[in-house]
């Protein structure tokens, strides 16, 4: 039994699981004890902290920085690496860095007397963009052709590579069916399997071509037809669909869907039940400005707007939309039923013309409404912001503005900060740096909302390159000036594909609606995930909460389940079997062959002394050198450091 490596590996993802379960529960603790708005609000449901819960930035940093402090062994991992021949490419020994991020991070963190973390290492820096761009760890050939490499530009070379590959298709086709929440069952509506498809197809042809976001985003809020089958971009603003209510409620779902998607406006939502005076009061400044009327005046860009079905068969139907033929008035008031609190007279008015709630514009004569809309949040600057900040979070951990749902236009402008603030509100800027979100948003208007380009900016930018590890005392209230790598957990897909990448041991997933596919991270929705003929994958991937796309988000917590599923499930055991995969490769190698590889290929980097001491004693025995063999991919399948991007 490799006892040492082992006890590293059980006993660290043990005492990760635990501990994270204690960070969180701290964490609500403390999310508990910020103000929050009018408890009787209460059509939220298990999504209420989503809209009323101040930033937990700082928890959030807490929680991923006490996951790098468990890191002991990586830490010093990293250090005993040998040099990578190719040398730390990261340009901070080069002239300063051009890069917009740049210019705008290390001042800030000079001003604020926040060292930088040292630039990351190649080992780290490959293993690192291949998951944040791909969802996939390299493989031993990738390493190895990388960490040689002596190009001096071989980073951002590395990066064109990756961005628009098909690795990167699949990845991001995911993140974006997380972000329109493109799923084939929500608590409200069915949608079916096959809308899925569609609308994953959707998305993936228009990150193929590099479509601009801004268009991508005009299709999906105009979208029209009869057959969301075939046309998936209907899907987004089908999946508003409320039950049990009169029709403004679909109106106000489906603009909070989009306030929250296109502006990161998440608090309308609560608009919409109420007026922001009272209840936003602690939490966004423009919101305790805001009032009902105006949010029911974004509603009635959609209040022409219907969502016909058509019957296949037996209860299953796909979903059109169409504009001014079942509804042509605006906004009907005097509304006593419902999921929200009636909707009483305004005076004497009894419709709500369209108005746009941040500028007051309206449609142009004989415009239809969901265009005038889509016209309206595209030419937004905050459309410009909310998109970059949403981006910045996955890669950084930590939004620019955080939660990065819940922007704050009253609190954007370094011009012109707040005032007139009610009590105990907020009255500072609420990005952490207003100057780097607006210089950012600026050159992703200018780019004509290229995404690649937006990616590639920040990824080749010094601040993304700089290392997890930290030379001296870190403070995690300072990590929203990121001056360091905030490590996260894989995604559940990212596991999974990471598992089955190493082991050579490919599964295939297929489904009467889509398929065959390879990779967890070209599933088309977290629901429906078939077993491959590999056993059930289902609870090994739910175990690392990857979320319905509905009401439960995907989570970066850790747990006992995962630590469990890592040592105990088939899917990982079956993949540690002497007769296939990399174990049957390596097993011919000598001892130190044996072990450099398998550590290069699922830790992407070699053993430390300690490491390679420990394993080739327990090796040495010859009866027992395969079962030692066994328990050596095992114990890396389970160190810490395999589960975490660093």
């Amino acid at each position: 039994m490799l006892k040492n490596v082992i006890v590293s590996a059980a006993g660290v993802g043990l005492m990760l699981a635990t501990g994270l379960i204690g960070l969180r529960a701290q964490e609500r603790v403390v999310q508990e004890q910020m103000p929050v708005s009018d408890p009787s609000c209460t059509f939220f449901g298990p999504d209420r902290n989503k809209f009323t819960a101040g930033s937990n930035a700082p928890e959030q940093a807490r929680l991923t920085m006490t996951v790098a402090s468990k890191l002991g062994t990586f830490s010093s991992q990293a250090q005993a690496m040998p040099t990578a021949p190719g040398g730390s490419r990261t340009g901070t020994d080069q002239q300063p860095s051009s890069n917009t991020i740049d210019k705008y991070i290390f001042p800030a963190l000079a001003a604020a007397g926040v060292a930088p973390a040292p630039p990351t290492n190649d080992y780290e820096f490959v293993r690192r963009i291949y998951l944040d761009l791909t969802g996939r760890i390299p493989t031993g050939t990738q390493m190895s052709t990388f960490v040689n490499d002596a190009t001096p530009n071989k980073r951002a070379l590395l990066v064109d590579s990756l961005v628009g590959s098909s690795a990167w298709l699949d990845k991001w086709t995911m993140w974006f069916g997380d972000l329109f929440q493109n799923n084939s069952q929500n608590s409200q509506i069915t949608r079916f399997v096959p809308t899925v498809v569609a609308f994953n197809t959707y998305v993936r042809s228009s990150l193929s071509s590099n479509k601009p976001y801004n268009q991508m985003a005009k299709e999906i809020i105009t979208a029209t037809g009869m057959d969301s089958y075939t046309q998936g971009e209907l899907s987004y603003e089908v999946g508003g669909v409320v039950t049990g209510g009169p029709q403004q409620d679909i109106f106000d779902q489906q603009i909070a869907n989009t306030a929250t998607t296109f502006l990161g406006l998440s608090n309308l939502n609560c608009l919409l039940c109420h007026d922001g005076r009272g209840h936003l009061d602690q939490i966004n400044l423009w919101g305790y400005y805001t009032s009902r009327y105006q949010a029911w005046g974004m509603a009635s860009f959609m209040s022409h707007t219907d969502e016909p079905r058509s019957t296949v068969s037996n209860n299953v139907y796909y979903w059109g939309l169409e504009d001014n033929v079942k509804y042509k008035t605006d906004y009907a008031l005097n509304t006593q039923t419902g999921n929200r609190p009636p909707r009483g007279l305004t005076t004497s008015k009894t419709t709500v013309p369209p108005v746009y709630v941040l500028g007051g514009a309206t449609p142009n004569k004989g415009e239809n409404y969901r265009v005038a809309l889509a016209r309206m949040v595209t030419s937004d600057f905050q459309f410009a912001r909310a998109a970059v900040n949403y981006i910045w979070e996955y890669f950084f951990t930590v939004g620019i503005v955080s939660p990065s749902n819940q922007f704050d236009p009253m609190r954007l402008d370094p011009s012109n900060p707040p005032s007139n603030c009610p009590p105990l509100a907020p009255c500072t800027l609420q990005p952490s740096n207003a100057e780097l979100l607006n210089a950012l948003a600026s050159d992703f208007v200018a780019s004509g909302y290229d995404l690649q380009a937006l990616m590639k900016e920040i990824v080749n930018s010094q601040t993304y390159q700089l290392s997890s590890r930290y030379n001296g005392n870190w403070d995690p209230t300072t990590a929203n000036l990121f001056g360091r790598k905030l490590v996260r957990r894989l995604w559940s897909e990212e596991v999974h594909d990471a598992i089955t990448t190493s082991s050579n041991l490919m599964p295939t997933y297929t489904n009467t609606n889509w398929g065959p596919v390879n990779y967890a991270m070209q599933l088309p929705e977290p629901l429906n995930t078939p077993d491959g003929g590999n056993g059930a994958v289902n609870n090994f991937l739910n175990a690392f909460l990857r979320g319905n796309r509905d009401d439960q988000t995907r989570r970066p917590d850790g747990s006992i389940s995962q630590a469990l599923s890592l040592m105990n499930d088939n899917f990982v055991m079956s993949r540690i079997q002497p007769t296939t995969g990399l174990l049957k490769i390596v097993l011919p190698l000598p001892n130190d062959q044996l072990v450099n590889t398998l550590f290069w290929n699922i830790l992407s980097r070699y053993p430390t002394a300690t490491e390679m001491s420990d394993a080739l004693a327990n090796l040495q025995t010859a009866s027992t050198r395969t079962q030692e063999a066994q328990n050596l991919i095992w114990s890396l399948y389970n160190k810490v450091d395999f589960v975490f991007n660093y």
